[in-house]
């Protein structure tokens, strides 16, 4: 299987970098490169890419609002958020707009093309405590864990079976598919097994956007003990 990816970027060397780097893998292929925003929604639209590297400020249209956009028409294709700092103000909305996550445009080669091999996959290539941490940094900024949307006496969680719970719970804890195993003692598959199902019974992409569905409905408090 070959990744097709599209590079979303307005500088010219940083595309032709990423290109070149991800062209000379054997189970990668670059089908598209956009200078801003909306050539990356318009190429996303024709190419039909698995994964989108997308910088956040770019001309025209930027790359929150891309992503927004890319995420709703076209489901299949995932994105990866390109930032300058590991905390960048504008990484948060990216990930709440859909983002699969987001990588440093310094980050080493072998770990950008692991990024791009595990999110095409249908992971995410934050790690839960980063993703956590993130989160944490900007919930005041943004409202969220705060004011619960739920009407009263429903649980959004219902849907869930009581182990689907168990996982769902650890994973916003910031515990990885192996500690979640030797937690509950299961296997390692059987907890994949259930963190897809449970993904598809909330309807959410992956273990980041579980995270930020957990603080945006109020089923987690504050920062870490």
């Amino acid at each position: 299987m070959t990744i097709r990816v599209l590079l979303a970027d307005d500088h010219p060397l940083l595309r032709l970098g990423f290109s070149l780097l991800i062209d000379a893998e054997d189970d990668m292929q670059v089908v598209g490169l956009a200078a801003d925003g909306a050539e990356a929604v318009s190429a996303a639209a024709s190419a039909g890419p698995d994964v989108v590297l997308m910088d956040v400020r770019m001309p025209v249209l930027d790359g929150i609002a891309a992503t927004r956009r890319i995420v709703a028409d076209h489901p299949a294709s995932r994105v990866i958020i390109l930032t300058t700092f590991d905390l960048d103000e504008y990484a948060f909305e990216s990930l709440r707009a859909g983002a699969s996550g987001f990588l440093l445009k310094n980050t080493r080669p072998g770990e950008l093309l692991a990024g791009i091999r595990a999110v095409a996959a249908g992971d995410a290539i934050l790690s839960p405590r980063t993703t956590r941490r993130l989160l944490d940094t900007y919930a005041g900024v943004f409202g969220v864990g705060r004011d619960p949307v739920p009407a009263p006496g429903h649980d959004l969680l219902s849907v869930l079976t009581v182990r689907e719970r168990d996982v769902f719970t650890l994973v916003v804890a910031g515990l990885s598919n192996p500690l979640i195993a030797q937690r509950l003692v299961l296997s390692e598959t059987t907890v994949k097994t259930h963190m897809v199902h449970l993904l598809a019974k909330l309807g959410l992409r992956d273990r980041v956007h579980a995270v930020i569905f957990a603080y945006e409905n109020g089923l987690v408090g504050g920062k870490d003990d």
